[in-house]
């Protein structure tokens, strides 16, 4: 059977996210880095989870909320990812399709040892989300999960970097960018996912860009670490002609996009409250890759990126509250 068309294809972390509110000093108890991405054993995950104020869950994981955000925007979205056949998993599958994402990875049994993986995420006054990862089943994927028919399949796959982090998963990242390479009509998107993870794999994400990255997202922080220069500017001078297309954000300063010929600066759209910045970027990719699907322009492309992030960082969680499509029509967006 042919792999069904979309517009992106997502590969990731299929995580469920645990979101509490906290402040800085129960940060400094539990010895955490604000604003940072760490990867945790579970036993860890236990006793942070025994200490964190009340939550509440909803399934994430970098990709996936893209996908979720072009389906939201009316595109077509897949998703590769893994999970068990456990509570959590369960969870997790029912709201990729209630979102509609085609999500058919398999689950895997109970006797299988690793959960459902989840991340613990602890969001401070200043909106700063600090999460803490246990990768649980989702560190499994690998090579043999992406397959020629399904990336042919798709008009961009998109990969997000935290996928580096584990070895199985560089296979898979690898694998999608060698396959998209040899289809005619597939593009070639990474994300550079966190800052700390660019200090982890800096040199085999130049690599990366260098071997076929065509579409390349990071925010200032990240692509400044992965050309270890302070100035933003240099970054993108560094970054331009390195790959087709570069979206790089900047907070409340907005983003630029950034091809051979061109740059454009956007400015961040207006929100009323920051509330939690958790799946800021990954929105941004949704909006920019879905206006790309639709033949728009690179400034109108990171307008509806920003669109879409706004919406995401006015609640607390990291996919859309609201309809994305109709926000687009008011704006006047594809």
């Amino acid at each position: 059977m042919d792999a069904p068309m979309s517009d992106v294809l997502a590969i990731g972390n299929a995580i469920v996210d645990v979101i509490a509110h906290a402040d800085d000093a129960f940060l400094d108890r539990q010895q955490l880095v604000k604003g940072s991405m760490q990867l945790i054993e579970a036993d860890r995950a236990e006793e942070l989870y025994a200490a964190m104020p009340p939550a509440f869950e909803t399934s994430g994981g970098s990709a996936a909320n893209t996908a979720v955000g072009v389906a939201a925007l009316g595109g077509t979205a897949g998703f590769i990812g893994k999970v068990r056949d456990d509570q959590l998993g369960a969870v997790y599958r029912h709201d990729m399709r209630a979102s509609g994402v085609d999500f058919d990875t398999a689950a895997a049994p109970s006797s299988h040892a690793a959960p459902t993986g989840r991340s613990l995420i602890l969001v401070t006054p200043d909106a700063q989300r600090t999460m803490n990862t246990n990768l649980g089943i989702a560190a499994e994927i690998g090579a043999d999960d992406v397959s020629q028919g399904v990336v042919d399949a798709a008009t961009f796959v998109y990969v997000e970097g935290y996928l580096w982090d584990k070895g199985p998963g560089e296979d898979a990242v690898v694998r999608a960018m060698e396959l998209a390479a040899a289809s005619p009509t597939t593009k070639f998107a990474f994300s550079l996912s966190d800052g700390f993870c660019v200090d982890r794999h800096r040199d085999d994400f130049l690599a990366l860009l260098d071997r076929g990255i065509d579409v390349l997202f990071a925010n200032e922080d990240e692509i400044c670490s992965m050309f270890r220069t302070p100035s933003f500017d240099e970054a993108i001078d560094i970054v331009r002609g390195r790959c087709e297309l570069a979206y790089l954000t900047c907070g409340a300063k907005g983003s630029v996009v950034v091809s051979a010929s061109e740059t454009h600066a956007i400015p961040a759209e207006p929100i009323e409250e920051l509330v939690d910045t958790t799946g800021a970027g990954d929105l941004y990719a949704a909006g920019a890759l879905y206006a790309l699907c639709r033949g728009a322009d690179l400034e109108t492309s990171g307008r509806l990126g920003s669109l879409a992030a706004a919406e995401v960082i006015g609640h607390v969680g990291p996919r859309p509250a609201v309809s994305l499509r109709e926000l687009a029509d008011a704006a006047g967006l594809p």
